[in-house]
């Protein structure tokens, strides 16, 4: 049995649209990048080269190519401390031609959402994250179901078209 494609892997083979739905209020809490940004470090939006990673490369090579990259994040507020460290280094995302959405959990109540975040590239291949209570990644599961990546494209759009654009959000 062949294993289960990678993010990276669908990533380099998407050609229309890659969308990440995010949902919870904190990730990998132990991230290198977080524990900078808490002990006081942040990044120069100017100074390219002290921020840029292999990640954003390949998000601007797909966007390069014409790639739909979108990630939309629902947030409780006032926001925990992980989602203000997202929020100030979204300019990282932004850069590579990814597009960032805010949603206030708030403004959520009426959708139905899925039980964990994913991407979905091309509206085919739905990879879902699993992680712990804590935010730690435990796996990911890569599925094809119709059923299930129409359930996810659904949600997705429908936070999207609420979402607040990057530029525009402010955190409260």
């Amino acid at each position: 049995m062949a294993a289960a494609p990678t993010l990276e892997d669908l990533l380099r083979g998407c050609t229309r649209s890659a969308l990440h739905l995010e949902t919870r209020d904190g990730y990998m809490r132990d991230d290198p990048l977080f524990l900078h940004w808490l002990s006081g470090r942040r990044h120069d939006p100017a100074d390219r080269s002290s921020w840029w990673s292999p990640w954003l490369q390949l998000i601007e090579e797909a966007t390069t190519r014409g790639v739909d990259v979108r990630r939309a994040r629902v947030i409780s507020e006032p926001a925990s401390e992980y989602i203000r460290f997202e929020h100030e280094i979204t300019f990282r995302n932004t850069a590579s031609g990814e597009q960032v959405r805010w949603l206030p959990r708030r403004q959520a109540t009426d959708l139905a959402l899925p039980g964990n975040d994913f991407w979905l590239i091309d509206g085919q291949h739905l990879l879902v994250h699993h992680f712990s209570g804590e935010g730690d990644f435990i796996d990911d599961e890569v599925t094809t179901d119709p059923r299930t990546t129409d359930l996810c494209a659904s949600a997705f759009e429908a936070v999207w078209a609420r979402a607040v654009p990057h530029e525009d959000f402010r955190l409260t």
